[in-house]
């Protein structure tokens, strides 16, 4: 790692402060905790010669949570978001996917609009600038092709690694987001466009946020039915520190014997986080191996196969599947 380059550091006191901070610079960076931004600054990656601490802006610092909707601001900790008692209670999946996160010391830094953004990341780009340099960097960077699909014709297959994204999926999750143009509402699904696919998509690893210039993310909020329960898991090489070699999320509804409502998102294997698109058609009945398999199927369907990182891309997508049974099964298990 190197030294940091020189730039100016902006403290505003207020959301409008903040708002007028961004339109006076556009081409500065936010900087929350800043555990993913000064690595990458330091790593070569980026150097904004502008950086706003949105710390001191009380607005972005709500956290709540009842039965039926939980409110939790940008600048919220991770440690305050595993913490929080009502999230733990009503919203499982939220507090343990983000006490699942790094560790202690990254958790009390790190905030929800941190790693809702988190930058996306491959074996090529995720590396010291020298290492780059003598691997003719990458697509996402100063390079031309994308190394982990070299025939991939400009399109970028590094991945997003955030673990509160694919928790927050489960629920009607919003956000709301504040610009030059002013302040606009939309569902969380709708800030991810990382696709890196030929579906007609304008997003992949590289283009993976549907932020407008200068658009920020300020609160998320989300909803759910009485009776959904859920839980989040992953794998990781390493217990603390690393991100994840695939991140699972789910929420069922269980009535009697009935499966009524599946939701399960997963992270750490695409340029998104995924929303399994397909699991309504394996309710209306007992958890059985049907189920199950119809549930791996909708997983190799849906899920990246590529080696963006150090393990085989089919590995995870197949600690994918696992993880997705597992959280199925004791779900279902307790909700009896």
């Amino acid at each position: 790692m190197e030294a940091l380059h020189d730039f100016a550091l902006l403290r505003p006191a207020s959301l409008s402060d903040l708002i007028a901070a961004r339109r006076k610079a556009p081409e500065a960076r936010l900087i929350g905790g800043g555990t993913d931004i000064l690595v990458n600054i330091r790593r070569g990656i980026e150097a904004p010669p502008v950086l706003i601490d949105t710390g001191g802006i009380a607005e972005l610092h709500t956290i709540k949570a009842s039965a039926k909707s939980f409110e939790i601001g940008a600048s919220v900790t991770l440690t305050e978001i595993a913490t929080h008692p009502g999230l733990a209670k009503y919203f499982p999946a939220i507090a343990e996917a983000a006490g699942s996160i790094a560790g202690p010391t990254h958790r009390n830094m790190g905030t929800l609009g941190g790693n809702l953004c988190l930058d996306t990341r491959c074996i090529f780009y995720n590396q010291s600038e020298w290492w780059r340099t003598a691997n003719h960097d990458c697509l996402k960077t100063t390079g031309e092709i994308c190394h982990v699909a070299p025939k991939s014709k400009g399109v970028c297959f590094a991945t997003f690694a955030g673990d509160l994204a694919p928790a927050s999926l489960l629920f009607e999750t919003e956000i709301d987001l504040a610009g030059p143009k002013g302040k606009r509402t939309i569902p969380l699904a709708d800030l991810y466009i990382g696709y890196a696919k030929k579906d007609g998509s304008t997003g992949d690893g590289k283009t993976y946020l549907s932020l407008k210039p200068g658009e920020m993310v300020l609160v998320l909020r989300g909803r759910k039915p009485a009776g959904l329960v859920s839980a989040y898991d992953k794998l990781r090489i390493r217990r603390s520190i690393e991100y994840p070699v695939a991140g699972v999320a789910v929420a069922l509804q269980r009535s009697g014997d009935k499966l009524t409502k599946l939701r399960v998102a997963v992270t750490g294997t695409n340029p998104r986080p995924v929303l399994l698109a397909g699991t309504h058609e394996l309710c209306g009945s007992a958890i059985g191996e049907d189920t199950l398999s119809g549930l791996d199927g909708l997983v190799r369907d849906q899920i990246m196969a590529m080696k963006t990182t150090f393990t085989p891309g089919m590995y995870r997508r197949r600690i994918a599947g696992v993880l997705a049974r597992r959280l199925l099964q004791r779900l279902w298990a307790g909700a009896g």
